[in-house]
């Protein structure tokens, strides 16, 4: 086994040998090449897509239900239980636990699935999600949004009501319009309805009956007043509540109709009754469920997930339609939520790698004493890795060590060579030969050992996949450059400084033989 893993390594060798040979001598199309990868390497982030978290498969999803507002409990439970039905259809899920009423009043519910473990079923999290989204598509009076935090969010912000539902109802359809968005919500509801009495000042007036007369007498009737309390013959007190009785408290001709003492007294000392038509007026409103504001200001927000594409290609989207959206003065749009989060994760990471190439920088130059050969090494992070997400782009700072490590190991030893009195293609060629072996070997530890974080195997492996996957790549893609490409540019760099230093710290310094053809 040893023997040919030895005749194989000499192979790599002699073909590593033939090649740095051949890029030395065609060295502007090593560079046009190298180049042109790069030139294709960096569309394809717009292909592949970028988001803030991968969506992992833990096993465990949730999903919460609206109904129509004013919904009873009844009402409620009802719709929930058809969903119920309908859920356990589906073998992958394991424990269906429901709750009513506590996520923003008594039509809402929230269903926490758990799900059999990810080796016993054949439909991933989330192929499962699109399946039920699919299902309760139809199922009327249920508006359903999978996920505690949605990805996309936008905020609009004013002081006009009617315009902001205006606005906010052509936004939604635009939004709906961009592929990939689904679960399409608005925080603004048609509200609870409601019957509002108005008192007619001068009729109130002449009668003397308040607001506040008003309001106590209509509570008493429709919402029941504490008339006292009763011994019950087991010995428990219980609470007497005094009200209308339901037939008579629902349809607003019965409450028009209800008798209203008033200020006035009459002959034998007892209160004046006057019909409640007379001194009101009584219409049917909805009262919205909360008035939510941010910034001082109203909001309406929209909510939104995303399906079948990537989160972060969605809110860039989004992002642009609210640049180009035309806004009635006095209103704005402001977006939040996972785009705010990625915006900020991406402008820490680019600021963590500006800084951690600052200071690998100063190290080299410190270490070569030139400040020319370490952007040889430092061309070499230009082919490393992705940015997919926050985890690939903590995959490439954890890459750059590697890859600088690796070029360094080269241009340290073809210095050595130079200095020994090798010409510098010379000093190159045996450079790769002697540090061949350490940069395979790291390389290959390295890949093997990033091979089971890439896989993303095991319950919500997907997030740090990954990673892996762009050290893996990087690390491939790295080692290529360096062993060709590096020591091309090299070549030009040195020449560049030998120009720059000094007379007196120049060839002589150095004690190198004369340059080959292809240097300088």
């Amino acid at each position: 086994m040893v023997r040919r893993f030895d005749v194989l390594l000499e192979r790599v060798h002699r073909f590593y040998d033939a090649l740095l040979r051949a890029a030395l001598a065609h060295r502007i199309v090593t560079l046009l090449i190298a180049l042109g990868s790069l030139g294709v390497a960096l569309p394809l982030a717009k292909i592949i897509g970028t988001e803030m978290m991968p969506q992992a498969d833990e096993s465990f999803t949730s999903l919460r239900l609206t109904m129509p507002v004013g919904s009873s409990l009844e009402y409620a439970d009802e719709r929930v239980q058809r969903v119920e039905q309908v859920l356990r259809e589906f073998k992958e899920i394991e424990v269906i636990d429901t709750s009513i009423g506590t996520e923003g009043g008594k039509n809402t519910a929230r269903i926490n699935l758990r799900l059999v473990p990810r080796s016993h079923r054949h439909l991933s999290q989330k192929d499962l999600e699109r399946a039920i989204r699919k299902r309760l598509a139809a199922m009327p009076g249920v508006e359903l949004r999978v996920g505690f935090f949605p990805a996309i969010y936008v905020a609009l912000l004013g002081n006009d009501d009617p315009e902001m539902q205006r606005v906010i109802a052509d936004f939604k359809q635009k939004v709906a319009a961009i592929r990939g968005v689904t679960d399409l919500e608005i925080s603004l509801k048609e509200g609870t309805p409601a019957l509002s009495v108005r008192l007619k000042p001068e009729l109130a007036a002449e009668v003397g009956l308040t607001h506040a007369q008003l309001g106590a007498t209509l509570r008493a009737f429709i919402g029941g007043e504490n008339s006292g309390y009763w011994l019950a013959p087991d010995g428990q007190n219980y609470e007497v509540i005094t009200q209308l009785p339901r037939a008579h408290r629902t349809a607003i001709e019965d409450i028009a109709n209800l008798n209203i003492a008033s200020g006035r007294a009459l002959a034998d000392g007892t209160p004046e009754v006057v019909p409640l038509r007379s001194v009101a007026t009584i219409e049917r409103v909805f009262n919205p469920e909360n008035i939510r504001r941010q910034d001082l200001q109203r909001r309406i927000a929209l909510f939104a997930n995303v399906e079948g594409r990537p989160a972060g290609d969605a809110g860039e989207d989004v992002k642009a339609l609210v640049k180009s959206y035309a806004l009635p003065p006095g209103l704005r749009l402001s977006i939040g939520g996972q785009i705010e989060d990625q915006e900020e994760v991406n402008k820490a990471i680019l600021g963590a790698l500006a800084m951690a190439i600052i200071f690998i920088y100063i190290v080299l130059a410190s270490q070569f004493g030139s400040f020319i050969q370490p952007v040889a090494i430092m061309l070499a992070l230009l082919f490393t890795g992705t940015t997919l997400n926050i985890f690939s782009m903590i995959g490439l700072i954890f890459l750059m060590g590697l890859v600088t490590k690796n070029a360094i190991l080269l241009v340290d030893f073809a210095n050595q060579g130079q200095r020994k009195g090798l010409s510098r293609d010379e000093a190159l060629i045996a450079a790769g030969q002697v540090r061949l072996r350490p940069i395979l070997m790291t390389t290959t530890a390295m890949i093997f050992g990033m091979l089971p974080l890439a896989l993303g195997l095991g319950e919500g492996a997907e997030q740090q996949a990954p990673m892996g996957r762009a050290i893996i790549g990087g690390v491939i893609t790295s080692t290529l450059l360096t062993l060709v490409v590096v020591p091309v540019i090299y070549t030009y760099l040195d020449a560049l400084d030998r120009r720059l230093r000094p007379k007196q710290h120049g060839a002589a310094a150095l004690g190198h033989k004369p340059a080959s053809p292809h240097e300088g």
